[in-house]
């Protein structure tokens, strides 16, 4: 085919599908506004009692038999309207004036009354859920929204998984998994964008059980490097701290860790870059980069661990493994800024914090000389019993 038609059938393509895409997105929207107006109108009438036992069948039946092919809309489904308008009214407003000026929907006798209705956070949502996902919310479809709603009870859990399903694109299927499995807990508040860069359903499981969102380095007291501030220790003071307590840094990330080097040497076009940390992990059959950060977060730091990333693949990456994984550790981040610098990216990272001996409060200082026996008390209790035994 001549070149031109090639180049126009790829801008054709291009423009429907962005069509498509958006056709879709604003579908989705309109069918979670109308279910819950719909939701709204028969939670009044029914739960007031303004409607009989058994009026929800009528209702439906009816419907069917005045618009013929409908579906959606069986007595089982409008039940759900009803609860997904009960979970969220709290939290949520329409757009319309109507709905503004009358608290009730019940009292629009005739929903043909309402045009454009839309969905948006209430005064009141927005104080109880904090960073409500509104754009997320708009997202997922309605049986991704009563899956949520069926299988949590807290809102801060149905946000998170509002989030994490809209970011990652997440089939009905892989909600459910990830329901099942418990995602919420087991992932904690590590900020990262694995759902968005681990498309695999089992890597991505395996790495947010794998990463912590704070690491305890009980191995390093800057009140023993003789530092006039704790916030001056260089990120090369800190890194040889590890280096010399690797062992416990290694026991400090969990099992499967494998300890490749520090100042990981980087050839990009006869350019040297150096990673300040790599290991290889076993279970995850990827390499892991971990740079250090002497204070707070900045976005900045995500574009340098990026690029490191990015170079692994290309130059190291082997056949069977998996793409790199880049952890930031630094004293301490916001999440809000986090979340908002770390999406964007294409490759999987995280961002965690850090504290070290001197950080322990009072308390704990006295106890742990006694926590750190515990250990060799334990081997020599089991091993006391064994002798019994035999």
């Amino acid at each position: 085919m001549n070149e031109k038609y090639l180049e126009a059938v790829k801008t054709i393509k291009t423009a429907i599908l962005r069509s498509q895409s958006r056709a879709v997105k604003y579908t989705n929207i309109e069918m979670l506004s109308l279910y819950y107006v719909i939701g709204g109108y028969v939670s009044d009438n029914s739960r007031a009692g303004t409607w009989g036992t058994g009026a929800i069948d009528e209702i439906s039946a009816r419907l069917r038999e005045e618009l013929p092919g409908l579906r959606g809309f069986s007595p089982g489904n409008i039940k759900l309207m009803r609860q997904f308008y009960e979970a969220w009214q709290p939290y949520l407003k329409t757009n319309d004036e109507f709905f503004l000026e009358n608290k009730s929907i019940a009292a629009a006798t005739d929903l043909e009354q309402i045009d454009d209705v839309g969905l948006a956070i209430s005064e009141k949502g927005l104080t109880a859920a904090g960073a409500f996902p509104m754009d997320a919310f708009l997202e997922i479809s309605f049986t991704h929204h009563m899956e949520i709603l069926h299988k949590t009870k807290e809102l801060d859990e149905r946000l998170f998984y509002i989030r994490e399903c809209a970011a990652g694109h997440w089939s009905k299927t892989a909600l459910r998994t990830r329901l099942k499995e418990n995602l919420y807990q087991h992932k904690g508040a590590l900020f990262n964008n694995f759902s968005m860069t681990v498309p695999d359903d089992k890597q991505y499981m395996k790495i947010i059980q794998t990463f912590k969102d704070e690491y305890f380095l009980d191995f390093i007291n800057t009140e023993e490097l003789d530092l006039s501030d704790p916030q001056d220790l260089d990120e090369r003071v800190l890194e040889k701290e590890i280096i010399n307590h690797i062992r416990n840094f290694i026991q400090c990330l969990g099992s499967g860790f494998c300890f490749i080097g520090n100042q990981h040497r980087i050839e990009v076009d006869g350019e040297e870059f150096f990673a300040d940390l790599l290991f290889f992990q076993r279970d995850l059959k990827a390499l892991v980069v971990i740079e250090l950060k002497k204070g707070k977060f900045k976005p900045s730091y995500l574009g340098q661990l990026n690029f490191y990333l990015a170079a692994l693949d290309e130059k190291e990456r082997k056949n069977g493994e998996n793409p790199a994984i880049g952890i930031l550790l630094c004293r301490e981040a916001n999440k809000s800024v986090v979340e908002l610098a770390i999406r964007d990216y294409s490759k999987p990272m995280g961002v965690a914090t850090y504290r070290t001996a001197d950080e322990l409060p009072a308390g704990y200082k006295v106890l742990a000389p006694i926590i750190e026996e515990v250990p060799k008390m334990l081997d020599e209790a089991e091993y006391e019993e064994g002798s019994e035994d035999e």
